[in-house]
């Protein structure tokens, strides 16, 4: 009988590894399923998210993580956590780092991972990190190294 039940045991340790460990991975590949297509229309999108998804304490650890560890695109000296401002990069930015955490269950390493891909996408020609400090940077394009304007109601492209 202490034989069985010490198997059993066994048995339901190693299964409740296995699917710890499977679900782990499929939350690394459900944010990896985070397309991204039209700039235009995703920066709507992540700034919506970013305006209605709260984020629990841990969560917003998950975020800080993350983002603490990459230089603001347009303020280098800000991490992309803090920027110098809350402009439409930086809300686009924060937005699509809750969806990840929220929806799709993505660690600091993948939030990571897509806001390089998008800051990448954004700008492929890179930024400056000083637009913040420029007269009328924060008012160009992604495009063209700026933060897409301040006002989420009027995003430049």
């Amino acid at each position: 009988m202490v034989r069985q039940r010490t198997l059993l045991v066994g048995i339901v340790l190693v299964l409740v590894a296995f699917v710890g460990g499977a679900g782990a991975g499929l939350a690394s590949r459900a944010s990896d399923e985070l397309a991204f297509g039209d700039v235009k229309e995703q920066t709507q999108q992540f700034i919506e998210y970013e305006r209605t998804i709260e984020l629990t304490p841990a969560q917003e650890a998950v975020k800080k993580e993350a983002l603490s560890q990459i230089p603001a695109p347009c303020c280098s000296d800000n991490t992309a956590y803090t920027c110098c401002c809350p402009c439409n990069m930086a809300k686009a930015i924060w937005g699509m780092s809750a969806y990840l955490i929220t929806e799709k269950g993505a660690d600091a390493a993948m939030v990571r991972k897509k806001t390089e891909e998008w800051v990448k996408l954004i700008n492929p020609d890179g930024f400056p990190g000083d637009t913040c400090y420029t007269s009328g940077g924060c008012g160009k394009a992604f495009a063209h190294g700026g933060c897409g304007g301040m006002n989420a109601e009027r995003l430049v492209f």
